[in-house]
């Protein structure tokens, strides 16, 4: 084999593995931001979770004040 058929090769050699390392990196990547991604969205479904018990229980409570207001009302109305 030829010195130049030996040096192209080698560059192509040199080439795949950077490569291999590049695409090595890329996927590394993708896993730490596929993570950071669930994280975010359980979060978000916590802060979600969160927000929906905090309107039933504003619900609640103004149903309960509507309530008292209609009593007090009445014990007014009727001495």
């Amino acid at each position: 084999m030829s010195d130049t058929s030996r040096d192209i090769i080698s560059e192509y050699k040199d080439q795949v593995r950077i490569l291999k390392q590049q695409v090595d990196e890329l996927e590394d990547q993708n896993k730490s931001k596929d993570s950071a991604n669930k994280r975010c969205l359980q979060k978000l479904e916590y802060a979600n979770d969160d927000l929906e018990k905090a309107n039933k229980r504003i619900k609640e409570l103004e149903k309960k004040m509507k309530d008292l207001n209609e009593t007090n009302k009445q014990m007014l109305n009727h001495p």
